[in-house]
């Protein structure tokens, strides 16, 4: 269950952080060639593993009249057409079982949504594709309880997976990061802090969620001071014209300094 057994993930000997990061979702190959880009110059300087993330649909939005996708076979080869460009693994979620099969011809890793992350069919279509398995943990969820997802996934003799914390439910509108659940959850596998998932403000009466973007750093400081495997980080050129999740992603240009000093606290962490 390593990290390192993700396909084409560079600088595994660098001891730095995984990195996931990329937009929301697939909005057209002109600006998901642009975060790709981007992200890989960074990553390459820095020495970071990186896998490029984007959904290839959005089939959990509160609207009916919000955006889900350009369509998904135009969206995966978009995914597809990143990792082979720049040499780098991709992820995207599912969610029916009928996506696995399709998504895995496209991507590296499979996530699963924390909606989601109970779906027995799911979670076992997606193991049985031998893919790397992201599995987000429900927000609904306690860190014990992912135990039983990863039973799901290893069932099929699939080894190959990661955990990934975004937050618990903290009444109607907003989450929590409650730290206490990462020692728990590196006991179980990788652990992976979505920074920017843990700060949305979810159920808005407007019906698109809220976040609190200025909290970013603070929340990977922390994910890094207690010892993640790797951060999950959304961004974009301009977030306020993201088509999905804009209230809670990292502007892009923010991103580089950011991960130097990350780099730098991971670095002093070491020394303890």
């Amino acid at each position: 269950m390593p990290i390192s057994n993700i396909p084409k993930l560079k600088y595994l000997n660098s001891d730095n952080f995984l990195l996931i990061a990329g937009p929301c979702v697939i909005e057209n190959e002109r600006i998901c060639l642009e975060i790709a880009n981007k992200i890989c110059s960074i990553s390459d300087r820095l020495k970071i593993p990186y896998v490029f993330k984007g959904s290839f649909k959005k089939a959990n939005r509160s609207r009916i009249d919000s955006f889900t996708g350009i369509g998904d076979l135009k969206s995966l080869s978009i995914l597809k057409k990143i990792g082979n460009t720049f040499n780098i693994p991709t992820i995207t979620d599912i969610h029916e079982t009928k996506d696995a099969e399709i998504v895995s011809e496209y991507v590296d890793v499979i996530q699963i949504p924390a909606f989601l992350a109970r779906q027995t069919d799911l979670l076992l279509s997606a193991a049985k594709t031998g893919k790397f398995i992201n599995i987000k943990k429900g927000q609904f969820m306690s860190p014990e309880s992912m135990k039983f997802a990863v039973e799901k996934i290893t069932s099929t003799g699939n080894k190959n997976f990661m955990i990934t914390d975004r937050g618990t439910q903290f009444g109607y509108k907003d989450l929590i990061v409650d730290f206490r659940s990462i020692p728990i959850l590196k006991k179980i596998g990788p652990t992976i802090l979505d920074v920017t998932h843990s700060l949305q403000k979810p159920n808005q009466n407007t019906g698109v969620s809220g976040g609190s973007p200025s909290l970013i750093e603070t929340i990977a400081r922390a994910g890094i001071v207690n010892l993640v495997d790797g951060l999950f980080i959304e961004t974009h050129p301009n977030p306020s014209k993201s088509l999905s999740d804009g209230a809670n992603m990292l502007q892009l240009d923010k991103l580089e300094s950011l991960l130097e000093r990350l780099i730098r606290i991971r670095q002093l962490i070491k020394e303890f």
